[in-house]
Formats: C-alpha cells, structure tokens, sequence
C-alpha cells in the first residue's frame, strides 16, 4: 500500500538491510527498534515478558490516538494480565496515519478491554462557543468516530471570518496587513497571532509579506524560504548589482558559480582593498593590484567585472521588467547548472530553481513608477530586516508563529488565520486516492481549535504551482461550517501596509 510496487517492496528491503547493518556496526538502535526490539524479546523470551509484567503494573499512554500497531501490540502484551489500563486521547485528533498511527486503536479499545471506563472531557478551556460550535459541525461528518461536544464557558465570541482572494500573495498582504492593524490600532501583539497552513511551501508569500512590513516571525518546523542557499545567493547578487561596494554580497558570489575566483584570490583582494581603504569592488577594477595576478586569475577578475557592469547597465532603461531582467541574469551565468551539480538528487535541485523564479516573478510588483534601478533597491529593501534594529532586540520574543496544521496541534495562539484552504491542499489531493479523507477532516478540526478569540479561514482562486498559474476552488469543507457562525467576504481587498500606516498616523495627529 505505501510503497505501490514490488520493486519498490524490494528496494526498501535492501535499505533497510543496509540501514540495519550500520546500526549494529555502530552498536545503536533508532526509535522504532525500541518498540520492534523489546515486542521481539517479549514473544521469543516470555519470561522477560512475565518479568516486565510483575514489574509494570499499570500502564498509562498518552496521545493515545497517535500509537501505532507495535506500540498497542506492547501495551497490550503488558497489561494483558492484570489489566490496569489508562489511556488519555481524542479520536477527533488523529492525524499521524502517514506515519503509522493507527486510529482503530482508540476506536477499538472495548474491544480489547470492554471492562473500561470512558469518561469524556468536552469542556474545552481554550476557545469560544462559535470556534467550538464550527468545530463540532465540521467533526461529526466523520462516520468512525466516539460521538462527543465540546463546550465553553468562556462567551459566545466572534464570528469566523471566510475570505477569499485573488492569489497568494494578496493573500498574505491582507493578513499581515490585519497583524498590523492589531498591533498598532489595539496594541495586540505579534506574538499573539499566528498564521496556518497545510504545506511548507505556502509559506514563501507569507515570509515575503512579512519581511516587506519588518514584522518579525519565527517559522516552526521548517527552514525560511529566505535562508535557502540558492535565495541568500541570488538576493546577494541583486545587492551587488543595486551596490557593487557592498563588500559581504559581493564575497558571497564571486565564485558562484566557479569562476576563477578562489577564496584566496578573494583574501588577497579584500586584503589590497583594505591597504588602500576602499571596497572590494575598487579593488578589482585597480590595474595595479589585479597586475599582480596570474593572467588566468586576471582574465577571471576582469570578465567577473564586465558581468556586473553589463548587467547593472539596463537597470537605467525605464521600460525594463525585472523579472525578465532577473531571469535572463541567472541564465546568462548558468545558475541552475550550478544548482543541479551541488544536488544528489534531481528533484531538489528542481525545486530550487522553482524557489529562485518564484522570488523573481515578485521582483514586478514593487513600485511600477520607480527607474528599474531603484524598483531593484525596493525590492531588497522589502523583504530584507535589520537582524539590529533596536525595536528586535527591545522585543525579542514577540514574533508571529508560522505553523503547519501538522505542527500546530497541542498549541494555542488568540489570533489564528488559516490560509489556503481549498481543494488540493486541505483536503490534500491525495486523500482521495489514499482514502484519507476523514483524517483529513480531522486536520481542519484541529486547526480550527487552535484558536482562542478570532478565526479567519481564507482560500485562493488561483495559485502558483510549478512556476504556473492554476485555478483553485474552495475547500469542500467549507460547506462544512454553519453559515450562521461565518462572516463569508468574498472579495477581499487588503489594504496596503502604507495605507494602513498613513491611517493610523492621521488618528494619532487627530488624538494629539
């Protein structure tokens, strides 16, 4: 069922052979040899099985929902005799199934043992009556279930907000756009709020978006789509382009890809650049210190010269579009070779080049009526933060959460938005070849009740998939919510963040 075929069967034998001989050359054991090891000790020495029983005589699991068929086949064996079984969990939150939970364990447990006790836990402490009502609407459209209510005591609370948009990228404007506006109108802070999603890769328009208004985040889980090497290579490429004096930029990209140009090369650059107290830049174009380079270093030193100047020359034409100008800039120095030569693997190095055309397909919408020159400065300068700003060190810890559904269950945050809910990604376009639909259902149900005050679920019309544009439909568990706990918006316009900014500098010179 997992791997589809038998060659696929076999291979993953034969690495798993592999990876079994290294552990015991290394005289280890993973996490799942803990639980295959002692089942395999257990049935093949039962008096170590009758030891551990004697000696554990209760046992309790936690998260109960999320074990395994090795880990109820250990509790099982455990406690067969005496019986003394507590197990805490919430069938409603299963959402390991692709890694081995097995959510048949909780449902099944009288099975086993139909002496036991449920006692339900429904009153919930965290969210409002309208956050829990649409929970358990949208929940109890699972068949296999244990039938339960959640309920508060803590008000009634506001409606869940439905918005859709045009793209991702308005998307994320209107959400950090809303952040904003808590921030700076209610004095709500980052760190109360926290922005949802089904898949990593949603992330890059969030990052962006945030980065341009300088609010600070912290991604969970994940790596910034800003600090991906092919990224940091490209945006130091862009500043030297805007600043060729920028010394760190220009380091970093000497000799990417391989051009001649050393890191001793470099060293001897940096260091001719310092004894006459100018920029590496300088250096390079000084005859007298590329003079005492070998003529092949030279020649390397001179056509890396001639790049940045060629390419820095179209920055001054008005009509330039800086994506094409950006793209035709990676071609020229042949950066996805340079990208496939550093992968193993094939369908990392084309998902790097993906990540390098997405930020280049952003690079037109920054300030239309600029020279291209400074449109390029805009654009560095939105999604570029000062790691030293006094404002980051005064707030260190408040930053808006970044989070997948996957990652997100156990927390709480008071401001939640739930982004990109449409078809495709939740439900994945894979529940329904794999039949996953309800745990599926359940991961919605455990985004909706991360949230403690407010809820805005959002979805897209289009999106960008593969470096093109496709259309997007709503999550069909939309329909799932009552109508009567949703305010629907249908075409959202956010409002720019300098919009926002002008409104609230107004207000205070009206309050002052």
């Amino acid at each position: 069922k997992i791997f589809g075929s038998e060659e696929a069967v076999a291979m993953a034998d034969h690495i798993r052979s592999r990876y079994d001989t290294a552990l015991k050359a290394a005289n280890a054991v993973d996490f799942d040899d803990l639980l295959v090891l002692t089942l395999k000790l257990f049935q093949e020495h039962p008096d170590a099985l009758e030891e551990c029983r004697q000696r554990y005589q209760y046992v309790t699991v936690d998260e109960y929902q999320d074990t395994n068929a090795a880990q109820y086949e250990l509790m099982h064996l455990l406690a067969k005799e005496h019986r003394n079984v507590c197990v805490v969990g919430d069938d409603d939150q299963s959402i390991y199934g692709w890694r081995g939970a097995e959510i048949s364990n909780i449902l099944d447990l009288e099975r086993d043992y139909p002496e036991i006790k449920v006692i339900k836990l429904e009153q919930n402490y965290r969210s409002t009556r309208v956050i829990l009502d649409a929970a358990n609407a949208v929940i109890k459209n699972n068949p296999q279930r244990r039938p339960k209510q959640l309920w508060s005591a803590k008000g009634q609370g506001e409606m869940i907000r439905l918005q859709s948009f045009e793209d991702e990228e308005q998307e994320a404007e209107a959400i950090v756009g809303e952040i904003e506006f808590n921030r700076m109108g209610k004095r709500i802070p980052w760190k109360e709020h926290a922005i949802l999603f089904r898949t990593n890769i949603q992330a890059r328009p969030l990052e962006t978006a945030l980065r341009k208004a300088q609010v600070r985040y912290n991604l969970i889980g994940g790596q910034s789509f800003f600090d991906r090497r092919e990224i940091r290579d490209f945006l130091a490429y862009m500043k030297t382009m805007v600043n060729p004096n920028d010394d760190a930029s220009l380091l970093r990209i000497a000799n990417v890809p391989a051009r001649g140009l050393s890191d001793v090369t470099m060293e001897r650059l940096l260091a001719a650049s310092q004894e006459r107290e100018c920029s590496v830049w300088q250096a390079m174009k000084n005859d007298l210190v590329i003079h005492e380079f070998q003529p092949r270093t030279r020649k390397s030193i001179e056509e890396f010269v001639t790049l940045v100047e060629e390419f820095r020359e179209p920055l001054k034409a008005e009509n330039l579009q800086l994506s094409v100008w950006a793209d035709q800039f990676l071609d020229d120095i042949d950066y996805e070779r340079e990208l496939k030569k550093g992968e193993k693997n094939p369908e990392n190095a084309e998902n790097r080049i993906r990540n390098l055309r997405e930020l280049t397909r952003t690079m037109d919408n920054k300030g239309e009526t600029l020279i291209p020159s400074n449109r390029l400065v805009k654009f560095l300068d939105d999604i570029t933060l000062d790691a030293e700003r006094e404002e980051d060190r005064e707030e260190k810890g408040d930053m808006v959460t970044l989070i997948t559904t996957h990652s997100c269950k156990g927390l709480e945050y008071p401001h939640v938005f739930l982004v990109g809910v449409e078809e495709g990604l939740l439900p994945h376009s894979r529940s329904a070849v794999e039949g996953t639909l309800d745990e599926e259902r359940r991961l919605f149900y455990v985004a909706i009740t991360r949230a403690m005050q407010t809820l805005a679920i959002t979805h897209c019309r289009t999106r960008m998939k593969y470096g093109s544009k496709v259309l997007c439909h709503p999550s069909s568990f939309l329909k799932e919510l009552p109508e009567e706990l949703c305010d629907e918006l249908i075409d959202s316009e956010p409002v720019s963040l300098d919009e926002g900014r002008d409104m609230f500098t107004a207000m205070r010179e009206m309050l002052d």
